[in-house]
């Protein structure tokens, strides 16, 4: 196959998102899916592309299938939960990854004590969605730019990082969320609501497109 690069094309920028939980069956796989799912709805001709998303758990069950109850919330809403398989988290997800977003304040600690520079890059996803809410988008590159979403997607890490020291959480709670293996599907329902909420303004101020009506 011919490459852009061997066309004389530019190829555009890159952009990846890790997501991290524990055994990479239950959150991260439902937060991997639901973020995919929603840059889909959002990005489409010159826009798309330039975000990959993966996922990955600091225990995480190679090769397993995500738990079946997280299947179903993903079709609850809309996503694609087929043709997944978990991964362990190794250092070369962490080395290749932008923007990684963790379940909890633990997993975050895991990933950073990995090195490879992850510390800037590196949040829960809720802390990273508090910090989100804070940016004017107006400073952060225009979707339609020469970078695409790529660069837009690092000038928000950048200015993330920079507010974290000043933009706390209300409680230590506030930027977990809790595991649900093993629960009923009820409680993997309001697990997934809570992911979804969280990641609809990091999509948004990703891609610079608001969720379809």
């Amino acid at each position: 196959m011919t490459t852009p690069e061997r066309r004389g094309i530019p190829a555009r920028p890159v952009f990846r998102i890790l997501h991290v939980s524990t055994g990479n069956v239950c959150r991260s796989p439902i937060t991997e899916r639901l973020t995919r799912h929603a840059l889909d709805a959002r990005l489409a001709g010159p826009l798309s592309g330039g975000l990959l998303v993966e996922s990955a758990g600091t225990w995480g069950h190679e090769g397993a299938p995500m738990e079946e109850h997280a299947a179903t919330v993903l079709a609850d809403y809309g996503a694609d939960p087929t043709g997944f398989t978990g991964r362990e988290l190794l250092d070369e997800h962490v080395i290749r990854a932008d923007l990684v977003l963790t379940a909890t304040r633990d997993h975050r600690a895991q990933v950073i004590s990995m090195g490879h520079s992850a510390g800037l890059r590196t949040f829960t996803l809720k802390e990273f969605t508090r910090l989100v809410r804070a940016i004017d988008p107006a400073t952060l590159p225009a979707p339609e730019s020469a970078g695409g979403v790529a660069d837009r997607a690092r000038a928000l890490v950048q200015a993330a990082a920079a507010l974290r020291g000043w933009l706390l959480a209300p409680s230590a709670e506030a930027d977990e969320v809790y595991d649900p293996y093993g629960a009923p599907i009820t409680y993997f329902r309001s697990v997934g609501e809570e992911i979804n909420d969280a990641l609809d303004p990091v999509v948004t101020a990703l891609t610079g497109v608001p969720a379809p009506a």
